[in-house]
This record gives structure tokens, sequence and C-alpha cells, in this order.
């Protein structure tokens, strides 16, 4: 099925539905919703082949998250209703037309909405655009790799370039990917990772020596209390609601700390069991603190002072005095610290009553075995470093680590972000893993750290890097400030996009800018090179690595996979600079697994592992031997000045999430059904108290201007206010359309990742007109600065 462009509607803001929010997740509907568009899109054939593949054995693994598979049983239907409609965007066989580009202009494509762009179907043979023009052209691939190598060997410097990674992309493909950047001269690694979990990173590492989960499956099932922060599983990996569902039946706890209530937290009706399809399902949250937005180490450190007090109290019953002395280090500072926490305080930064603390506190006190589990709604507070900190504090303080049933959790929202990481798509890798790259290709690999994902705007706004290649996501749609990034992109010389479907990244080209879009495999297709069928290998959010292998036939002829576009472009570039086989690499993946059982700790044998039943899971010294790599050898326990979100009267703290229709920046419709949110996206959702409070009423359209100091007012215009049960004082708008109110300078404390959840926004009446005004139109303006 081929054709230009299909009939898609857009939505038009004026018909917004707004009904009740549900109060549970998934059942039928979520069938329903699973199965229809993929039905539509796909047709009954292709989709059962591929969903009855998805995180099976010998099977592709699910691209819309990275929750862990079953370590023992594995249903039928291992996937979600956001994991069926993944697969439907990538296996869809519709597909653009070499027509399609000669009949839109980019600038037409720039004024189409990230959901229409994706809607054209699958990208099938390269495309460019020549500096001055303003059409994308169909070319051959030698000539493709030919450009964008002859620009690469153009450049004053490596560090000219930067190169961004989606955390969609393999194993295979990042560590070549990183080991050809490198064996170019640079460490400019931007990557998903910098805008979502960085501050996980750089927490974990500092505390317990490792960035990563200390849990495996089985934990979650096996945990007396799961204590659930700033996350809405039922949206963004709602297969934890099974595992959920699990714990709930062996006799756990769930509490949800969050500044909105989430149906998936709430109620879970599983359609693969009777009582979720005729019953009421399984009620998930014990407790539920709806705590205002930033207040999280205000919380968690009040936890952790109750529980140093119930020591006091009953000496030798709380603390795990043993595991203490023996791992861990700073309880003394952290005990002086916390004694003088104010708790009127407390309560003001996160709007919960005294009362409330104190039962999550006795719950957690009475628990043996907890897991603390979060995600964005942590780290991309300003001091998300800090609180997760303070998460690691109050596991320390009992000793929930490297214990079966305890850990610490972040929950990775990409399907192999983790794992990209692990291969070395990081700006600041150690020492250790660039001499053994060295030593395995010979060559010197670069030293100087990297520019991130914020810093390489900042470098192609000052254009000292100018030329960008993108292994996959949308790094325009997703990154914050989106008038200063996109201003920065079209300052590029040179914008290369290696990717799946259209998205806007390929349409903010500027008119001197050459930009070329490079169609690739999805991982839902069959693979095959010149030694025959060929899979590739993921990890997942508990550093559980696993093949994939597509199982469909690919939808056009002559699609390249990433692994051969990232050979082919090395290969021109570097030709015999290191010692790297990148035909053979092409040619054989598992040439590519040997180099990693070399280089990547924790690898050996690679290539014999990945092929034993359910993979293998990566070593973890907290979690597997309560071994902390710190200068120290122990846990540290951290001392964190609690700095409070100061909010103005009259404003509002505004955090951006994801609608349930969505996947990272990719828009499959214009539904959120859990918000009883229908036909559009152009909302903000705010406590009706304050709307009232600020004079405005359900269903008003509203400016919503965010307050800084650098003078700018950057706003959206024309968002219909949506009376919901936030926590008071907060307001919520969805990603990316909001990400034009997040700065580019205003980054977390210590991990650089943007602030996208506690903007300080006001709210204006809007001129009259139509709703769903665009956001970046009006942004940028001029205005009194804002103290």
């Amino acid at each position: 099925m081929t054709r230009s462009n299909p009939p898609v509607e857009e939505a038009d803001e004026n018909d917004l539905d707004v009904s009740k929010p549900k109060d549970w997740a998934a059942g039928l509907p979520g069938v329903y919703h699973s199965m229809q568009p993929a039905f539509k899109h796909m047709g009954v054939e292709r989709s059962v082949r591929t969903l009855l593949r998805m995180n099976q054995k010998q099977g592709f693994d699910c691209m819309s998250c990275a929750w862990p598979d079953p370590s023992d049983h594995r249903s039928t239907f291992e996937y979600c209703e956001n994991g069926a409609k993944a697969v439907t965007w990538e296996a869809t066989p519709v597909t653009v037309s070499s027509d399609f580009w000669a009949e839109h202009s980019i600038t037409e494509l720039r004024g189409r909405s990230e959901f229409w762009l994706g809607m054209q179907g699958r990208l099938t043979e390269p495309v460019y655009k020549a500096a001055g023009e303003d059409h994308y052209r169909p070319i051959g691939w030698d000539r493709a790799i030919t450009l964008v190598s002859d620009k690469l060997k153009s450049l004053g410097s490596p560090d000219e370039a930067a190169f961004y990674t989606s955390g969609r992309a393999s194993n295979e493909a990042a560590f070549i990917y990183q080991l050809f950047i490198r064996g170019l001269g640079t460490n400019n690694m931007p990557d998903c990772s910098n805008m979502c979990h960085e501050s996980s990173g750089v927490a974990m590492s500092q505390t317990i020596g490792i960035g990563k989960a200390t849990v495996a499956y089985n934990d979650y099932l096996n945990c007396d209390l799961m204590i659930v922060i700033g996350q809405n599983p039922g949206t963004n990996h709602p297969r934890m609601l099974s595992a959920m569902e699990k714990q709930k039946e062996n006799g756990g706890q769930i509490v949800a700390v969050n500044p909105l209530p989430e149906a998936g937290l709430r109620r879970f009706k599983n359609p693969q069991k009777p009582k979720g399809v005729v019953g009421r399902g399984t009620d998930l949250a014990d407790q539920f603190l709806q705590i205002r937005a930033g207040g999280d180490m205000a919380l968690l450190q009040a936890i952790s002072k109750r529980v140093l007090e119930a020591e006091d109290r009953n000496p030798g019953t709380v603390l795990d005095h043993e595991f203490i002395a023996k791992y861990c280090e700073g309880l003394d500072e952290l005990r002086a610290h916390l004694a003088t926490l104010d708790e009127q305080t407390v309560l003001e930064a996160t709007g919960l009553r005294s009362e409330e603390i104190d039962e999550l506190a006795d719950r957690y006190i009475k628990s043996k075995k907890t897991i603390i589990t979060w995600a964005m709604g942590v780290t991309q507070q300003k001091n998300g470093v800090g609180t997760i900190k303070e998460i690691i504090n109050l596991l320390l303080l009992r000793g929930n680590m490297g214990r079966a049933g305890a850990g610490a959790s972040p929950i990775r929202g990409h399907s192999n972000v983790q794992g990209d990481r692990t291969m070395g798509i990081w700006e600041q890798m150690p020492d250790s893993f660039l001499d053994a790259l060295g030593k395995e290709f010979r060559f010197e690999p670069p030293r100087e750290h990297g520019v991130d994902s914020v810093a390489a705007v900042r470098g192609m706004r000052d254009g000292d890097i100018k030329f960008f290649l993108a292994l996959g996501g949308n790094f325009v749609a997703a990154m914050s400030d989106t008038a200063a990034t996109e201003s920065a992109m079209q300052n590029l010389e040179m914008n290369v996009q290696i990717s799946t479907k259209l998205n806007r990244s390929h349409t903010v080209v500027g008119t001197d800018t050459e930009s070329l879009i490079l169609p690739t495999l999805g991982r839902t297709e069959i693979d095959i090179q010149a030694t025959g069928p060929q899979f590739v290998s993921v990890e997942d959010t508990v550093s559980a690595v696993h093949s994939s292998e597509g199982r469909v036939e690919p939808v056009a002829p002559g699609l390249l996979s990433e692994v051969a576009i990232v050979s082919r472009i090395a290969r021109a570039t570097l030709g015999d600079r290191i010692a790297a086989d990148w035909q053979g690499f092409e040619d054989d993946y598992d040439r590519i697994r040997d180099h990693i059982a070399h280089v990547v700790p924790g690898c050996e044998n690679y290539n014999r592992r990945i092929r034993e039943k359910d993979g293998f899971l990566l070593a973890n010294g907290p979690r597997d031997a309560r071994k902390f790599n710190t200068p120290t050898g122990k846990a540290v326990m951290t001392v964190n000045e609690l700095d409070p979100l100061d909010c103005p009267p009259g404003r509002l703290i505004l955090q951006t999430m994801r609608s349930h229709d969505q996947f990272n920046t990719t828009i499959y419709g214009y539904n959120d059904r859990y918000r009883g949110i229908k036909k559009g996206r152009h909302v903000v959702f705010v406590n009706p108290e304050d709307l009232a409070e600020l004079g405005f009423k359900d269903g008003d359209l509203l400016d919503v201007h965010g307050e800084y100091v650098d003078g700018k007012d950057r706003a959206l215009r024309k968002f219909r206010a949506v009376a919901y049960p936030t926590a008071r004082g907060c307001a919520a708008a969805y990603y990316p359309e909001a990400n034009v109110l997040v700065p580019l300078d205003d980054t977390v404390k210590g991990s650089n990742t943007p602030v996208s959840k506690g903007v300080i926004v006001r709210l204006e009446r809007a001129a009259d007109g139509p709703a769903g005004g665009t956001s970046d139109e009006n942004a940028q303006k001029d205005m009194p600065a804002t103290v």
C-alpha cells in the first residue's frame, strides 16, 4: 500500500470533549483500543504476526518502554495498549511515495502537526534538501552517504559535530555509533537520557556507585511495600500494572505519590483475567499522597526524620544497624541535618498533612522489604538529583538494598535508553571504558567531555556546532525551550536524521542548511544481511539483556538497518583510521557483539549469553553483593539542603506530561481517555479551586505564560482550561507542546536535565478567536523581568 498523502483528520480544538476522569485502567477498553488501530492500519494478518511476537522469546522487544519481561512465565499477550499502538505506528504498510516530496514543501510540512506527519507512513528512500531549497528530493544511498561523509571530513574540528541517540537504538547500533564518533575524534553525544533519567544516574552513582535499578523483576512481585513517586504506569509503562497486581495478590502494599491522581494507580482491570473483564479488578494504591509539585524532597526528608525518631524511641528496632555499620557512611551527618528539619516548612512544600506523612512513615517502618520506584516526575524537578539522593537515604536507613524484594527502581521510559548508555553513549564515559575501547580498536579515543543535549543546543545557537546527526528520535520536539531549539537547529550547516517516519525534526531546517533523512528498518522487521538474518539486543530497566528479532517483511525493499547506515557512514568517513571492520559489522552483527564482549564490563561471552533462553542479567554490585563502587566502597548517606520551590501568589507550578494517546513525542491520536480528554491536546489542567481563585472557570480559553528572570515571555496561546483534581497550586499541560515554557538554561542542579516539572506560570484570559493557537509563534517576546 503506497500513497503520498493519506487523508488524516486534524484535531479541531473547538470540538474538544471533556468528561470525568477514569478511576481504573485497562480492561476491555484497553483491548479494544489496542486492536482497533492495529487492524485498521496493519490488517489482521500483519497485526497477529507482530503482536503475538512482541516481548516473546525469539521475538522482538517492544519499543514503547523498558519494562522488564517476566522471568518465568510469559503470557500469550505480553504487551499493553501503548505497545500495540507503537507497533502499529511502526509496522504500518503505508509508505511515503517519491511524489510526496515534490507535492509538499518543507515550509508546508512545518505547519503540519506531529500527528499528521507521522500518519503519512513509513519512509522508504533517502531524501536530501540542498542549501537554498524548500523541498526534499529522493536520492540514492551512495549519494546520501557521500554527502554526509564529505561534510564531516570538511569540518574544522570533530567537535563541530554532535551526534544524538534515541533510546530505541539497539545495543549493536549504539556500540558502533559511539565507536564511529570517538574514532572521528569527539565525545559530543547528546542523548535522550539527558532529558529524562540523567538525574537518576548522577544521584545513584554518587551514593551507591551505579546509576541503574538495584532490583530484578521478581522483586516487584515480592516486596512488602512499593512506593511509586512521580510516575504514571497506566499510560507510560502499562505492563507494570500486571506486576503491581501480583504484588498486591502476594500481600504487598502500594503508596502513590503524585500531584495528579492517575487511573492506573487506583484500580487495574487485567483483561487477561476474568475479574478484569467482568469484575471490579484490583485496587492498587493503599494510600495516595497528592503532593505539591516539587515537594518530594521535603516528603522524603520528613519520612527519614520520622524513621530516626522511631529508632530513638525504640533503640535497635527500626534502623538496620548491621547493614549501616558494614556498608554505609554518613549516618551521623544525616541525623544531625534532619534534626533541624522544620515540620511547617515540610507541610508548605508538600501541601500534605502531618497525618498523611505519619501514615506513610508507619508503613515504611513496618515493611521488611521496600522498593521505591520513580520516573520523570522526580528526575525533572529542579532538585531532582537531591531528591533521588533522599530516596537512597531512606532505603539505606532500613537496609533496603541488596535484599530480595527491596531496592531503588528508576523506571526507564524508552526501550533501550539504558542499554545505549551501557554501550558507551555518554559524553562523559570513564577512562576505563575509553582505555578498553582504544585497546580493542587500536586508537586513542578523545578524553575531553563532550556536549549533552542542552549544551548541544547552545553550541548550535552560537555557531560552534555545525553538523548534527540523529540516530532516531525527534530532537526538536523532545528538547526544552522550543523556540530556542528550533532557532539553533536552523543555524546548522547540515542536519541528518535516521528515522522510520516523518517528525518535526525533519521540518525545522534553515534555508541554508543541507538536510538529509535516512530511512531505516523498524524493530519489527526482518533484517537480512550478507551472512543471513540478524538479531539485535537491548537492556531493560532492571539490567536484563536479551535479543530482539524482527518478524515481518520490511515495508519496502532497499531499507537499511541502523547498523548498516552507521557502518557505511563510518567507513566512508574514517576509512582505516581505526582498526574497525565496518563492512564486517554490517554483514554479521555477531562481529559487533564479539567486540562488545571485550570492551563493555559485564558483557563477556556476549554472543553465547545473548542466545540463552532468557538472555542474561548484567552484574549489579548493590543488588547482587551489597558492593558499592564509591570512593570508600560504601553507600553514602548524603546531606541535601531543602530548597522548596517558590511560587508567588497568583501563580501556579506547571508540569509537562504525556497523553494516553502518545509515546514520547509520537502522537497516536488526540484522546487522553483516562483523564477524560477527547479531540484535542491544547489544554491546561488546573484545580477547580485555583481556577475560581484566579477568576477563571472550566472551559475558559487561557494564555499560559512562563515567568523567568531572563525577560522572555514564553507562552502557550488559547489553551482550554480543564478543571481537574490536581494538587492545589499546580497545573499540567501536554508534552511536547508545553516545552516552549521551559527555558534552555533552567536545568536540574547536578544533571543539566531540563526542569519540566516545576515551571512557574501565570494564566491570562486569551483573546477572542478559535482555540488551540500555536505555542511557538508568540514565544520569546520581550517582557519586563519577573523576579
